[in-house]
Formats: C-alpha cells, sequence, structure tokens
C-alpha cells in the first residue's frame, strides 16, 4: 500500500481519543519538576543557566515593568522547543505541524500584546500606524495597509512554524525513502542521500530551536 507523504502530519488517535492531548502534555513533565534540591544534578544546572541566559536575552530590549511576562514567555518558548525537537524522533506526531493549534497560541498571546499597549502606552502603539514624515497623499493607504499588517499577525506566525516544520520534515522523509529505495541498485547515490539525510537532521534540529524563539 502506498501512503502519502502527508499521512505523517494527520493527528493519530487511539479508542477515538486524539494523541495530541498526550503529545503536548508530555513536554511540561520534563521540565516542570521539583527537586527536593536547589541544584540537584548537572543537568540542573544547565538547565538553569540556559533558562537565565534566554531570559535575559528575551527581556534585555524590554523596560523593567514588562519584565513580568517573562515566565510566560519562557514557558510558551520552552512548549514549543520541546513539541518542535520531540516530532523528530521516530514514529513521533508534531504538534506544531497543525496550523491550528499554532493561530491558537499566537492569537492569546497577539491580543494580550495589542491590547496593553492601547492601555498603557495609545499614542505610541496607534503612531506605528503612521510613520514620521509620511507625504499626506499616502496618509490613508498607509494606515489601512499597517492595520491589516496588524491583524494578520497572529496569523502570519502560525503559518510561518507550520511552513518551516513541515516543509523540513517532508525533506526528510523524501530524502529517506530516496536513500532506503535506492541502496540496492546504487549504493553510492544512496549513502551520498545518506549523508545529506545527516545534514538536513542537524539543520532541522537548529530550524525547530529558531522557529521557538521566533515565535
Amino acid at each position: 500500500m502506498i501512503l502519502s507523504f502527508f499521512d505523517q502530519f494527520m493527528i493519530p488517535q487511539a479508542l477515538g481519543i486524539p494523541l495530541i492531548l498526550i503529545a503536548v502534555a508530555i513536554p511540561p513533565l520534563f521540565i516542570l519538576n521539583s527537586p527536593n534540591r536547589f541544584i540537584s544534578n548537572r543537568m540542573s544546572t544547565l538547565q538553569a543557566w540556559m533558562f537565565k541566559t534566554f531570559t535575559k536575552q528575551l527581556m534585555s530590549p524590554i523596560n523593567l515593568p514588562g519584565h513580568k511576562w517573562a515566565s510566560l514567555l519562557l514557558a510558551l518558548t520552552l512548549l514549543l522547543l520541546s513539541l518542535n525537537l520531540l516530532g523528530l524522533l521516530p514514529y513521533t506526531f508534531t504538534p506544531t505541524t497543525q496550523l491550528s493549534m499554532n493561530v491558537a497560541l499566537a492569537m492569546p498571546m497577539w491580543l494580550t500584546t495589542v491590547m496593553i499597549g492601547m492601555r498603557n502606552q495609545p499614542t505610541m502603539s496607534l503612531s506605528h500606524m503612521l510613520p514620521e514624515g509620511t507625504p499626506t497623499p499616502l496618509i490613508p493607504i498607509l494606515v489601512i495597509i499597517e492595520t491589516i499588517s496588524l491583524f494578520i499577525r497572529p496569523l502570519a506566525l502560525g503559518v510561518r512554524l507550520t511552513a518551516n516544520l513541515t516543509a523540513g520534515h517532508l525533506l526528510i522523509q523524501l530524502i529517506s525513502t530516496a536513500a532506503f529505495v535506492l541502496m540496492p541498485s546504487m549504493t553510492l547515490t544512496a549513502l551520498t542521500a545518506f549523508l545529506v539525510l545527516l545534514l538536513l537532521t542537524g539543520l532541522e534540529i537548529a530550524v525547530a530551536m529558531i522557529q521557538a524563539y521566533v515565535f
């Protein structure tokens, strides 16, 4: 039976229960642990150092009142990073290849950002709609364009994450299938495809990390 390459993006089910719920629930179990000691082992020390470095990098351009969002943004980044990386393992499912899930994560964050900006700094928030020095005839057009770009931002975030992960998974499956099929007849070509597959896997790991940070 010939399967479609896109079957890997279908949500698997067991006894009528979507396994995406289990896939989303597993990553926090690896992160949210409560050891008896502050620093239990080298892994916990490395994990704490990575959290501190990432939080410092993320919050450096934001003023002090905005630092209260550090925990939420760090938790969201760790969730996406875990889901992206776990999806590269064999016989697994990547929930972040589903556009509905990515948009559902992006929409509340975007709406919260817009509402807080309008409440705390309405003048500065509205000033982004019209750059300084804009010619008078272009003002209505620019306002419309900036408004549209503001409202499609959560959709763009979801589509970017979905497209990058979907493309990477499809390339990995195509090259691995080609290496497996060509191995009996064209061994040298199959080995070359396997080397390309290893390089592509490393690139996909980097893409998974970068996309979680960008989101």
